[in-house]
């Protein structure tokens, strides 16, 4: 099980035994000193540390080739930093758009625009007319339309 974690999650394979090995001794070796309570949470993160300070040794012997940095999944350049920075705000501004609805409109809204509901399976969800479900839906986008009127004003209000 040990063995099958490690690989899922490290790709170098020449090192696996020994990391295992080393793990299972030093495991054993703190039995000896302190009772260890749970053996098998002490045993994954003992082998997870082990493979870690390969991964820092290598790294400060400058052992990394390309092909190891991918394996990793260190690197990650599909988005940098200002581009997740602005996801995330715009992401918090609809949340606080959402919010600010009434709670009809909210929930419609959710379950519409977030979820991909129908209007009609929308009303068979909450008990209500699709008329109802269609009006509300109305009167939800109006209010998030005047909520970001409002953001791009500068004025944060709550309508």
């Amino acid at each position: 099980m040990l063995r099958a974690w490690l690989r899922s999650r490290f790709s170098n394979e020449e090192e696996l035994d020994d990391i295992v090995q080393e793990a299972y001794m030093r495991v054993l070796a703190a039995r000896k000193s302190t009772e260890i309570a749970s053996p098998k949470a002490f045993l994954f993160a003992t082998a997870r540390n082990l493979t870690l300070g390969g991964v820092r040794k290598q790294a400060i012997r400058g052992e990394f080739y390309l092909a190891d940095l991918d394996d990793l999944g260190v690197l990650d350049e599909s988005e940098d930093v200002a581009s997740a920075v602005t996801r995330s705000e715009e992401l918090e501004l609809l949340t606080q758009a959402i919010q600010s609805l009434p709670t009809r409109c909210r929930q419609i809204i959710t379950l519409r625009k977030i979820y991909g509901m129908s209007q009609k399976d929308i009303a068979k969800e909450l008990g209500i007319s699709v008329h109802t479900v269609e009006s509300q839906g109305t009167i939800g986008m109006r209010k998030l339309a005047e909520f970001f009127d409002g953001v791009e004003r500068g004025s944060l209000s709550k309508r």
